[in-house]
């Protein structure tokens, strides 16, 4: 995906998630740390451009949550979470950039939980990538990508990676072996 294509699906994800929502009450938003964060905030930003609503965000951090933690490195990198808002009798929408096997979102839900109990749960994604080990979906999505399971989606986020970008890569011969939490292609 390019830049532009991502700006889109930013935009038209608001627009679902507004639409299926009927309005924008008792709604917030939770990106998943790293990547879902920003795009969660570009998600509220155009939202507040078409429905003049400006929407809660929080960031979730599910590093402890993790199934695989044992196979992170020994200091796994904690990014945070901040939720300056209570989730209890809200519809929250997790945020993420790319959806695979399901598993970063059951942890995230686990997660979630911890702060409240919402009146539901939604999940938007940019990219949809299949492989699912966990029954597992997205409300909403950018972009549904192909891919086999020895390719290595790479979202680049401006705020993070100073471009917008999507791309699919080949794992890396050693890929069943990774080191830190960067260098694991689990979503």
């Amino acid at each position: 995906m390019t830049a532009e294509e991502i700006r889109r699906a930013v935009i038209r994800i608001s627009h679902e998630i507004v639409e299926k929502h009927a309005g924008t009450d008792g709604l917030v938003l939770v990106g998943i740390q790293r990547g879902g964060v920003p795009i969660a905030h570009r998600i509220a930003e155009a939202m507040a451009a078409h429905e003049g609503a400006t929407l809660p965000v929080g960031a979730l951090d599910i590093t402890f949550y993790r199934d695989d933690l044992s196979m992170l490195a020994q200091q796994p990198v904690v990014k945070g979470t901040d939720l300056p808002f209570d989730v209890t009798g809200t519809t929250v929408v997790l945020v993420d950039d790319v959806l695979y096997t399901g598993r970063t979102i059951r942890a995230a839900m686990d997660a979630l939980i911890e702060y409240g109990r919402p009146q539901a749960i939604r999940l938007a994604v940019l990219v949809d990538r299949g492989h699912r080990e966990l029954p597992i979906r997205a409300d909403h999505v950018g972009k549904n990508v192909p891919t086999s399971r020895e390719e290595l989606v790479r979202v680049r986020i401006e705020e993070i990676d100073g471009e917008d970008a999507v791309d699919i890569d080949r794992a890396p011969a050693d890929a069943g072996a990774p080191t830190t939490p960067a260098a694991i292609p689990v979503r």
